[in-house]
């Protein structure tokens, strides 16, 4: 057998691509119900949405993308066809820290929502910031959904961005495309708004074992008004998928290699 010249420098064995989880986080998530504020119309929340957002959160968001991940980015361009309308970025989980910072800057100037897991504002200090950087957790019940989707109408009509990770789950450094359900597909469905592929890949670096990221947005994607709108979200979510599967192509290395079991 002929040896790598670059191998991987560990190997992860997973059983289910939709619901295994490799972030290593041990947060216990809190209750997010009908009693969680999503949308804070107060002058202060605003005024503390834009310090934290602007002045602190962007500038670390940049170092940390050019200094420990080495990014670039593609086709930021895109996002001038939809400008002043707000839109749904699709994207991959690949990154614990750099996922909530890469759609910043690829998306700069847009402001930017991410729908989160409770995990992410549930952090003893952290997570009382991380609603001021844009965080919309999932909802932890039926009666907090209204509120939630409400929150999503809102932003969206404001024109912000709104970021989703549709694989759910983080595995770090991945080079495929994970399966996903059509299921987050609904709220661009709803708004009639645009869609984009945020696809981040993993290419060689010419000194270092780490790879450099290289994110990719394409798009944008509109639902297909002559669908049902069950059929219209598959649509939309198998021409995202798609797009997202030929940019993962561009990876040219394999930092952390995943195996399934069953293939063991």
């Amino acid at each position: 057998m002929k040896k790598e010249k670059y191998p991987p420098v560990k190997t992860v064995y997973y059983t289910d691509e939709r619901n295994d989880e490799f972030a290593d986080d041990n947060i216990t998530p809190r209750v997010i119900d009908e009693n969680y504020c999503y949308v804070d119309t107060r002058l202060r929340w605003k005024f503390g949405r834009f310090v934290a957002y602007r002045l602190v959160a962007m500038p670390i968001a940049y170092l940390y993308c050019k200094l420990f991940l080495h990014s670039s980015f593609r086709n930021r361009h895109l996002l001038k066809q939809v400008r002043g309308k707000g839109c749904f970025v699709y994207g991959n989980h690949t990154q614990q820290i750099g996922d909530p910072f890469i759609p910043n800057i690829l998306l700069f100037p847009r402001s930017v929502y991410v729908i989160v897991h409770p995990n992410n504002v549930s952090m003893p200090v952290l997570g009382k910031f991380t609603p001021y950087l844009g965080a919309l957790p999932l909802p932890s019940n039926l009666k907090a959904m209204r509120n939630f989707r409400e929150a999503i109408r809102t932003r969206a009509v404001e024109g912000n961005v709104m970021v989703i990770y549709p694989e759910a789950h983080i595995w770090p450094y991945y080079t495929g495309i994970r399966d996903f359900p059509a299921t987050s597909m609904k709220y661009p469905v709803e708004l009639d708004a645009p869609c984009f592929a945020m696809t981040t890949t993993y290419r060689r670096r010419r000194f270092g074992r780490k790879p450099r990221c290289v994110t990719y947005l394409d798009g944008p994607f509109y639902p297909d008004p002559q669908l049902p709108p069950k059929s219209r979200a598959q649509a939309l979510r198998d021409e995202i998928y798609g797009a997202m599967v030929a940019r993962s192509r561009e990876s040219d290395c394999e930092y952390i290699r995943y195996t399934k079991k069953e293939d063991v």
